[in-house]
């Protein structure tokens, strides 16, 4: 049985960098690391790519995960700092807020840029913005009862 969404993955064109925006300034914690070298063929076949090498971290805050990974591989194609969300794939990752004032202010001071100002009425505000790898990031207000809300004890 499926029991739920454990992380999104984002690649990320520096993984040193990515700790230290997602970790040190956003609060998640680092729960595994690791280096997968160049040409080591099962993980080059699982990926579905000639050269799947790369360092790769999970991250946690709360009940959410992220799994970051820098590809180091020849030929890794250069990041799009500009990817359009309706590309297909994962379009964005969605951070809950309980205080959203501060938590976008925190977020802009920390690199995210915003395309708008916050949308929606208290207490179902968000706003999309990348974060300074261009990966696209939504905060929500979190309203504890909305259908969609979370446990985040």
């Amino acid at each position: 049985m499926i029991l739920g969404v454990h992380h999104p993955a984002l690649s990320v064109p520096n993984l040193e960098a990515a700790l230290e925006f997602y970790c040190g300034k956003l609060g998640f914690e680092s729960v595994m690391n690791a280096e997968i070298p160049s040409g080591y063929q099962p993980i080059n076949e699982a990926f579905g790519i000639d050269d799947a090498g790369c360092k790769v971290a999970i991250i946690k805050r709360g009940n959410s995960a992220i799994e970051l990974f820098e590809f180091t591989g020849e030929g890794t194609p250069a990041a799009d700092a500009n990817r359009p969300v309706n590309k297909h794939g994962i379009t964005h990752i969605c951070l809950a807020g309980d205080d959203y004032e501060k938590d976008y202010a925190f977020l802009k001071d920390a690199g995210v840029v915003f395309n708008t100002a916050p949308m929606g009425e208290s207490p179902a505000r968000w706003a999309y913005g990348r974060d300074p790898f261009g990966n696209v990031i939504e905060l929500l207000e979190h309203d504890p009862s909305s259908p969609s809300a979370l446990d985040f004890r």
